[in-house]
């Protein structure tokens, strides 16, 4: 079953101005899928096969020739000598559009693209379902408990698997293949042990030495481990915003998982009952409302300019979007009805704030959506209609 992916409208924008669009993202994001919807007429090749890879290899110029006008060419960060001579073959075609690739590892990927092909590819970063893919798709799990279960990797939503089964065999094979490429990690089960302890810091601020020393490794292989985690778009950082109103800031980032499903997994969360009574829950709700957010901006081609809000004296708003120079605060709370001191956060920030503050948002684990005092408060079915990028209102559906 083919889902529409809120991106395909950028890719296609994308490539008429560029020779190669690269799209980017997890592994099972449907990147493939969306490079084949877009390219439906050309041909597809996957680098991932020995055969291909081979090819590609002992004769570059040869194996871009069988394309005269383009393919998709899946997972390229495994034949990264490809880049020098796709630049000189988009150079001295002309043609815009012709390449579309898609790649797993910001590292080797990012460096290789960025030395060969500067200029002559547009990124796509795409990430996995979001709410409005899955509401427009007629897929979005009936509870709120049971949509955090799955998260949004499309393959939980067109197979009959559960999330159980489907997130023991990813990490499986995301261990065995991506690690052990990237860093050539020995101690697998001290690796799998650390994205444990890191999905029990999802929604925290980070501290890595105290990370590590749960690990039972070094600081430096936790710092190493971590930007692994975030090259293969397992996890984010969420940086903390400079706007201090004479206030000391926190200086830590806080840490956050792309897809909540894998979350719970790490978690052992198996059940929405489980889920209901977990002292993470409010966490776990929190970075998935952080990775929409995030989809959001990503899906509209901007860059995922979030950040969050914390003084020393604890005072803190979840999340800080820019919106043509001015800070819109959003506030996370999970519970499903809204109580009084949910906005007080909101509401210290504003003050301190004042003309620097626009469109303040809470988002909850409830229903209705309304206005409340000058405060947008956006049930979490709701939440696709709120637009964080930088050209449209604010509330859309969810007014």
């Amino acid at each position: 079953m083919m889902i529409h992916r809120a991106a395909q409208g950028l890719v296609e924008t994308l490539l008429q101005g560029f020779p190669i669009v690269t799209i980017t993202g997890p592994r099972q994001s449907g990147k493939t899928t969306l490079a084949k919807a877009v390219f439906a007429g050309k041909p597809y090749v996957s680098l991932e096969d020995p055969d291909v890879r081979l090819a590609a290899l002992d004769d570059p110029r040869s194996f871009l020739a069988r394309f005269p006008d383009g393919a998709v060419l899946d997972e390229v960060q495994r034949c990264p000598a490809l880049f020098s001579y796709l630049q000189t073959r988009v150079d001295a075609d002309g043609r815009m559009g012709l390449f579309l690739l898609t790649g797993s590892q910001q590292f080797g990927l990012m460096s290789g693209i960025s030395q060969s092909l500067a200029g002559r590819t547009a990124f796509v970063e795409l990430l996995p379902l979001s709410l409005g893919e899955l509401k427009a798709a007629d897929l979005l799990p009936p509870s709120l408990n049971e949509l955090l279960l799955m998260g949004g990797y499309p393959a939980l939503y067109d197979r009959k698997l559960t999330p159980r089964a489907w997130f023991g065999a990813y990490v499986t094979a995301y261990v065995e293949r991506d690690v052990r490429q990237m860093l050539k990690v020995q101690e697998l089960d001290a690796f799998q042990r650390f994205v444990m302890f890191c999905a029990g810091r999802t929604g925290q601020l980070l501290n890595l030495s105290s990370l590590a020393a749960d690990c039972g490794i070094t600081h430096n292989t936790a710092k190493a481990w971590l930007s692994v985690l975030e090259a293969s778009y397992l996890v984010f950082r969420l940086q903390p915003h400079h706007a201090n109103f004479n206030k000391r800031l926190v200086k830590a980032p806080k840490l956050y998982f792309h897809d909540v499903g894998l979350a719970c997994w790490l978690l052992g969360i198996h059940s929405p009952q489980q889920l209901e009574a977990h002292p993470l829950r409010g966490a776990l709700f929190e970075t998935w409302v952080m990775a929409e957010l995030m989809k959001s901006r990503l899906n509209a081609g901007e860059r995922p300019d979030l950040y969050f809000w914390r003084d020393s004296n604890g005072n803190e708003v979840d999340v800080l979007i820019e919106r043509a120079g001015r800070l819109m605060p959003v506030e996370i709370k999970s519970g499903a009805t809204v109580a009084r001191d949910f906005f007080a956060g909101l509401e210290k920030w504003l003050a301190l704030a004042g003309e620097l503050g626009r469109d303040p948002l809470l988002v909850y684990g409830g229903g209705p959506s309304y206005m409340h005092k000058g405060i947008g408060v956006v049930g979490w079915r709701d939440l696709d209609g709120v637009n964080v990028s930088t050209r449209a209102p604010v509330l859309g559906a969810a007014q």
